[in-house]
């Protein structure tokens, strides 16, 4: 069986972690970062750091229907950058729409090292 590259790994890192995202799987999406990988999201917020404190941040979404939208993928040595939509409702009444482009790096492994989310409210629409 041929090796993998890791711009292939990383392209399904990215695609799982848009799965975890859309069941709310705080365990699973936190279990996708290196121990002690950093998110900022979106760019300009508080940045987290180490598995612990990104499992607390992506907790938010724990109960909202979710559903992850790639629009297009761009992954290249041990970087990626993907523009998606992630449309989140909590119970019957309204959501929102939020458009963002997320850059992600990765070790070796295919963990995520750091994730950047841009995006503002200007990219948020309600529903």
């Amino acid at each position: 069986m041929p090796l993998m590259s890791s711009a292939e790994l990383n392209t399904q890192t990215v695609h799982r972690y848009l799965e975890a995202v859309e069941k709310g799987a705080t365990d699973d999406i936190a279990n996708l970062y290196a121990s002690d990988a950093t998110v900022e999201d979106p760019v300009g917020g508080e940045v987290h750091i180490g598995r612990q404190a990104i499992h607390g941040f992506y907790a938010n979404i724990t109960g909202a229907q979710c559903h992850a939208e790639m629009v297009t993928l761009r992954a290249l040595g041990h970087e990626a950058a993907f523009f998606w939509r992630l449309t989140v409702k909590f119970g019957e009444s309204g959501g929102m729409r939020i458009e963002i482009i997320s850059v992600m790096t990765f070790d070796d492994e295919a963990k995520i090292t750091s994730m950047k989310a841009y995006w503002s409210q200007d990219d948020v629409t309600q529903l």
